[in-house]
């Protein structure tokens, strides 16, 4: 990264082809971050958000910690994601056939997150 290129040799049509690229890259690079930050921010919102609710006493015994639907015996059965250990609605996760578990939205997304 520190070395300096010598452009002299390009044409003018040639060195604002690089520019342009760079350009480019740059931009492509600070939307990924924003993107990331966002999603790094709604991560911990929905931690925080977790914590509050968890607290109250068996608040997650009766409904998704995620969306806050109450659970029922037939229609909307409750499930314990492998990360977090938090109930979860069936449209809060989905079933990691590798693991044979499931896995809520968040979770989800921090595994993404951290594979990147």
């Amino acid at each position: 990264m520190g070395r300096k290129l010598d452009l002299s040799g390009l044409t003018e049509e040639e060195a604002e082809h690089i520019l342009q690229v760079v350009q480019r890259d740059f931009s492509l690079r600070k939307k990924e971050e924003e993107r990331l930050s966002e999603m790094k921010q709604k991560l911990d919102e929905e931690g925080n958000k977790c914590s509050i609710l968890s607290k109250h006493q068996k608040f997650n015994e009766h409904c998704c910690i995620r969306c806050c639907s109450p659970f029922t015996f037939l229609i909307n059965s409750k499930r314990q994601c492998q990360d977090c250990k938090y109930n979860i609605c069936k449209n809060c996760c989905s079933y990691q056939k590798k693991e044979k578990a499931w896995i809520c939205c968040v979770c989800q997304q921090a595994r993404h997150r951290i594979q990147r």
